[in-house]
């Protein structure tokens, strides 16, 4: 409420025409504030699941904008005002689609990452995972790994066991670059990362969070799955024997991998900051 105080003592100085809010806690106050004023207010869902704060708004806005088709938790009622727009990514990421796929490379690049923090179970289950590959396929694969710095000689003895020479590093500051210059990426799927990965057109395996709110990271990648960029393991599944099966099908299909690349790149909505505005538009926000 004190957030909401706030926010309303610098709307009436800002005079925003429009308040548009993307879920979690810290949009709440903005958007109570400019429900109170009686300002023109919007949502967008990242997830494949309406989340909390969004679910509690959804009622009391005129516009709900939504990244993926088909959203969980949305109720009947809300249809009417929901909208597919995408997720609106970075400008290098969409840059990045302009990067084309070659799975034909002399090598492969795998890249994982965790996210900001990392994540113990890829640290400990990819290496495992890579040493049960066939010799043939360790031959010819580069690995980049964001991985934390607590974990760092562990992991570079697995890989030195799978004959890899790894790059790993707890931070990568141009995380974009690094997962246009892959051909599989092992990864968490939030929001923007299966945006990501989908405006690029790079083919993933997808480790959902077990313990993302209502499981959303799930329904993320499963939409990714099912237009057929991508493969998930739960990560109760998620052991190095199949996380191996699951990298020699693709390491082992270079037409597999194209194809799986090519159903990425098909989902991704590069219009998707053009769609939310036009949104804001033609619902009446700003005339």
């Amino acid at each position: 409420w004190k957030g909401r105080s706030a926010a309303r003592k610098l709307f009436k100085e800002m005079r925003p025409r429009a308040v548009i809010g993307f879920g979690g806690y810290p949009a709440l106050p903005g958007l109570l504030a400019g429900l109170s004023l009686y300002l023109p207010c919007l949502i967008h869902e990242q997830n494949a699941v309406l989340g909390r704060t969004n679910r509690y708004l959804a009622p009391r806005v005129r516009a709900i904008a939504t990244s993926f088709r088909r959203i969980r938790r949305m109720e009947g009622s809300w249809q009417r005002r929901a909208h597919f727009v995408g997720n609106p990514v970075r400008p290098e990421v969409l840059a990045a689609r302009d990067i084309p796929f070659d799975e034909n490379a002399a090598r492969l690049k795998l890249l994982v990452t965790g996210g900001s923090q990392g994540a113990a179970v890829l640290n400990r289950v990819v290496p495992a995972a890579v040493r049960l590959l066939p010799a043939a396929v360790r031959a010819n694969l580069d690995i980049t790994h964001q991985g934390r710095d607590e974990d760092r000689e562990e992991m570079l003895a697995a890989y030195h066991d799978a004959g890899i020479e790894p790059t790993i590093a707890a931070y990568f500051p141009d995380l974009p670059a690094e997962m246009a210059s892959s051909h599989i990426v092992i990864a968490r799927s939030g929001a923007s990362t299966v945006a990501e990965l989908a405006m690029m057109g790079r083919p993933s395996i997808l480790v959902p969070l077990p313990i993302a709110t209502d499981d959303h990271q799930a329904d993320n990648a499963a939409a990714l799955v099912a237009a057929g960029g991508a493969q998930m393991i739960r990560q109760q599944d998620f052991t190095p024997e199949q996380l191996a099966e699951a990298l020699t099908g693709w390491l082992t299909d270079r037409k597999g991998l194209g194809e799986a690349a090519a159903a990425a790149r098909a989902a991704g909505h590069p219009e998707a900051a053009i769609r939310l505005a036009n949104l804001v538009i033609a619902t009446g926000l700003i005339a």
